[in-house]
């Protein structure tokens, strides 16, 4: 008898021990690390993942249960594979458990095989290949199918009309055979390469470096909007395939996908390439990650949850728009994609290449520090001139919508002109709420301390944080006035607008709302590339690293509400935002225009991105960010909690400050959430902070440690969230 170490989904930072019995191995593979088993927890049954094989345990002999049986032949998690899952739940002190348990797709956490849906091949046996006389009509032309078409997969026969139980009936016989296959052929093959452009000078030199740089090495591609840089991408990848090499590439949105991987399949076109997102069935989860694992596919293009992808031979991570906040998970287990990428480089020893036109300040801080390697790309690649920025002072100037009247002359003559024109304004919706004219009367929320937009296509105020929907009201509720009008602007309201004002020119809207349905993002996406739409309309959506090769415009609406803002990663969000949308103009060879609608054009921050570019400003922000003590300076942990009473959370966050200060350790709150109430909860925050990380994780370690028998901790829902990025 022995005993094996398993990690269970259960909300305990802990592992669990349970004995085997020699007769469990009889019966099936002998365990190892990495497969799973059937344990008895509690009064339930439930999927482990056996992290090591025992010869003691700490646990009574009464008390320690025995494994009902093994699920797996062989592992579905490399020792590698296990050792960063450990180390993710170490850093951003989750329990291992259920880290391993998000890792995996859903059929593995349910204990299903991972070849569920893998494709069966079925073949002829030596005795089925001399066709025996059956009884069974179908059987024999089953086997005479087989001997004419040679090898054919299940779901093919199956289309052909032969039943699982004609197959089964041969298996049986041992006239046939089914086995699945996993195709790693293009391993030995050089890639196939279509037709690629001559890289400039700055790209050329990325190229080389990154190609002959050895073992672990990350680099920093700071390359100006347009400059080219999955081109850099493309041709470095080349190399890792030549060597026969899978390689990772990590996308923000399920929106940059189809466009990427359509470049990717035009460059590679015989090598197999994989997506990973939400929008994925169970099924195709689990084949892909098979695939990945059993080396049938080269390159995975994936959102931030294909960081946990179990690779064979992995030889590149690519994180495309590193500053992107979709790579940091906002519940349960809050990783960060790009932290994770630079983990598991350093783990197989292979580049990393995080790429943007406007870097993290923490990544930067690397680069500066000789951390990362800085590889910058300057030059743009379609065009030899830069945008020309333009600030428009909105104060005293007539708009309608929001759009002052200047800058829809301006987008007058880009039209007249051929060209396509982008209106950006970061607020879906129609309006953000309505106001009443008589008495001032907002439409707030029931549940939250913030007010329901207004929806006027669907006719609903729909909160945006805690999602409730709310008739429009006719009458106000206070005074009981009719003058109930919408107040602020969102996209829907300028969709409208811009519609009436330009009645001859196709007017597109891409937000959340509008691209809802599966396969309505890629279908306007291809519209406005076939020159449909003439004016565009969106959220940030519209930023993230699309090629719209006729916008010559581009106008950003409302600049200031990233100016004054509780959170002070606001300013650099709202310059990579605005150096993110600018760089949507100007890609066919002509430079673009970008005018900012702004109450405050003196502020410095607008002036120094406007006249020196995200760069200049970036590096600025850091030495602020150095005399303010913040992140990334600094180290930075927020534990949130919310809870029915406020004398709960507050109590609860109280009880984690200690009596006597620890030395490295600062500490802020408990303090009101920026948004104090949603969804019926109140919300408040304790800020850790610290110069060394190591101190940091001490801290928090010795935490969570206490917050496991807690009785306040029971009472409140509360989360740690370890380098947080927003603060709401």
């Amino acid at each position: 008898m022995y005993f094996v170490e398993v990690a269970i989904k259960v909300p305990l930072p802990r592992t669990f021990d349970y004995k085997a019995d020699s007769q469990l191995g009889e019966a099936s593979a002998p365990l190892k690390p990495g497969m799973r088993v059937l344990v008895p927890f509690g009064n339930q049954r439930k999927v482990a993942v056996v992290l090591a094989l025992k010869t003691t345990t700490e646990v009574p002999e009464n008390k320690i249960k025995a494994i009902f049986e093994i699920i797996d032949d062989t592992p579905i998690l490399s020792a590698e594979h296990i050792e960063l899952l450990r180390f993710t739940a170490r850093y951003y002190c989750y329990p291992l458990g259920e880290t391993i348990h998000i890792a995996l797709p859903s059929a593995l956490r349910q204990g299903e095989s991972p070849d569920k849906t893998s494709i069966n091949m079925v073949a002829l046996t030596e005795k089925g290949a001399l066709l025996p006389s059956l009884k069974a009509k179908t059987q024999l032309n089953l086997l005479k199918q087989l001997s004419q078409s040679g090898k054919s997969s299940l779901t093919e026969l199956k289309a052909l009309g032969f039943s699982k139980k004609t197959i089964d009936s041969l298996i049986d016989k041992a006239l046939i055979t089914q086995s699945i296959e996993h195709d790693n052929h293009w391993q030995s093959v050089a890639p196939t390469v279509g037709s690629k452009p001559t890289l400039n000078k700055e790209q050329a030199v990325a190229c080389t470096t990154i190609n002959q740089s050895s073992g672990f090495s990350s680099f920093l591609l700071e390359g100006v909007t347009g400059s080219g840089k999955t081109e850099v991408y493309l041709q470095c990848l080349e190399e890792v395939l030549k060597r026969g090499e899978q390689a990772l590439v990590l996308v923000p949105e399920i929106g940059l996908t189809p466009q990427t991987v359509n470049r990717f399949r035009r460059r590679f076109p015989d090598t197999p390439i994989m997506l990973w997102h939400s929008a994925l069935t169970d099924n195709e989860r689990l084949q892909t990650w098979r695939f990945c694992e059993k080396a049938s596919c080269a390159i995975v293009i994936g959102t931030r949850s294909s960081i946990f992808l179990p690779f064979l031979k992995l030889g590149m991570i690519v994180v495309d728009e590193e500053h992107d906040s979709s790579f940091k998970q906002q519940d349960t287990l809050r990783y960060h994609a790009r932290d994770l990428a630079a983990y598991r480089a350093y783990q197989h020893k292979i580049p990393l290449i995080l790429g943007s036109a406007t870097p993290a300040l923490e990544t930067l801080h690397k680069a500066i520090n000789n951390k990362y390697q800085l590889l910058s790309l300057t030059e743009r690649a379609q065009t030899a001139t830069d945008n020309q920025f333009k600030l428009l002072d909105m104060k005293g100037q007539p708009d309608q919508a929001g759009i002052a009247h200047a800058s829809l002359a301006t987008m007058r003559q880009h039209l007249k002109r051929g060209k396509q024109v982008m209106v950006f304004l970061n607020r879906r919706g129609f309006s953000p709420t309505l106001i009443c004219h008589e008495c001032g009367w907002l439409s707030e929320c029931k549940r939250c301390s913030t007010s329901a937009t207004f929806h006027k296509a669907i006719g609903q105020m729909i909160c945006h944080h805690c999602g409730d929907q709310y008739h429009v009201p006719h009458q106000c509720p206070d005074c009981g006035s009719t003058q109930i009008f919408p107040n602020g602007k969102g996209t829907e309201q300028i969709e409208e607008f811009l519609s009436s004002e330009f009645p001859q020119t196709p007017v597109t809207r891409i937000d959340r709302d509008s691209t809802r349905r599966k396969g309505s993002l890629e279908k306007a996406l291809d519209e406005i590339n076939l020159g449909g739409a003439r004016i565009l309309v969106g959220t940030q959506m519209l930023a993230k690293g699309h090629h719209f090769a006729d916008v010559s415009l581009v106008v950003i609406l409302d600049v200031d509400s990233g100016l004054y803002s509780c959170d002070f990663r606001a300013t650099e969000h709202l310059a990579q935002l605005v150096t993110q949308v600018a760089g949507r103009a100007g890609r066919s060879g002509e430079a673009g225009q970008v005018l900012l609608q702004t109450h405050f054009p003196e502020h410095p921050l607008l002036q120094d991105l406007v006249n020196n570019g995200y760069q200049d400003f970036a590096r600025f922000a850091l030495s602020e960010r150095d005399d303010a003590d913040l992140p990334p300076i600094t180290n930075m942990a927020i534990v949130r909690a919310q809870g029915h009473s406020i004398k709960l959370v507050v109590d609860f966050l109280t009880d984690l400050v200690p009596v006597n200060g620890v030395s490295g350790i600062q500490l802020l709150g408990p303090i009101p959430a920026p948004l104090e109430k949603v969804a019926g909860m109140y919300r408040f925050q304790l800020h850790i902070q610290a110069q060394d990380r190591r101190i940091l994780h001490q801290y928090l370690a010795q935490m969570v440690d206490y917050l496991s028998s807690s009785k306040l901790a029971q009472k409140v829902r509360w989360s740690l969230d370890v380098d947080p990025i927003d603060m709401i």
